[in-house]
């Protein structure tokens, strides 16, 4: 990664945020014994969610979220195993993800040098619908289908449908010189990671070259387009606040 005497091309708007590799700051904190934290959003930023990278230093045991707090963990590389309702750990293959509703009971088992990527939101309950289920899988398990019609453009959706959820997490998968149809603007937020490839993000007015392990932040009625730009193709993670009417 280049990188000169003051630069980085992480960026801050009002509505949007590029936080870029070359910025990033590890923290240490009690309930990530022997982790690094890197905060990528928080709500300091706007957001209404913590999107975060976490390193380990050494092996460790991770207790679940707050009850209130539900929690997607992304398995990036090392060794990782989720133990659901002290069942016994499960290993996620790289690549491996599990979604941990609020108040569910678990633990993340990780190795020494292992890393994932979390996300922590407070959950939004809808009156007369059960809470979802735990969900345990891995982005080659999800089916992907065209977005819109266009094969070049491939969507996995990774959590269900169903009512109880309140959030959405796809993989968007771009063939190189693809890019989504429109600009988009809705009053749902986003966290975004480039897990390969990169691009051109326009976000309000402003656009930016974006590479694998940039993070974004898009907040309500941002305006937001992509387009993939190189040899191979381009693919990230996004999430959204989901399912859920906007007068809450």
């Amino acid at each position: 990664m280049r990188q000169t005497f003051g630069e980085t091309r992480s960026a801050f708007a009002k509505k949007h945020a590029v936080i870029s590799r070359d910025s990033h700051e590890r923290v240490t904190l009690p309930l990530w014994p022997g982790c690094a934290l890197v905060h990528l959003i928080t709500p300091a930023l706007g957001a209404e969610f913590t999107f975060f990278l976490v390193r380990t230093q050494e092996e460790t045991r991770i207790g679940a979220a707050r009850a209130d707090v539900e929690r997607f963990v992304l398995h990036r590389a090392g060794g990782v195993a989720i133990d659901l309702d002290g069942a016994g750990p499960e290993a996620l293959p790289h690549e491996g993800y599990a979604f941990l509703p609020a108040g569910c009971q678990h633990a993340l088992k990780l190795g020494a040098g292992s890393e994932v990527l979390v996300l922590e939101r407070c959950y939004r309950p809808m009156e007369g619908t059960p809470p979802p289920a735990p969900v345990v899988s891995s982005i080659p398990q999800a089916a992907a289908q065209p977005m819109k019609g266009d094969d070049r453009l491939m969507l996995q959706k990774l959590l269900p449908d169903g009512a109880g959820f309140d959030m959405e997490i796809n993989v968007m998968d771009f063939a190189p010189g693809a890019s989504l149809p429109y600009v988009e603007t809705h009053f749902m937020e986003h966290g975004l990671m480039l897990l390969d490839g990169g691009g051109i993000y326009r976000l309000e007015d402003a656009w930016y070259p974006v590479a694998a392990g940039d993070a974004i932040w898009m907040g309500p009625y941002c305006p937001q387009w992509f387009g993939a730009i190189g040899p191979g193709n381009a693919r990230y993670l996004i999430y959204k606040n989901w399912n859920r009417e906007p007068l809450g």
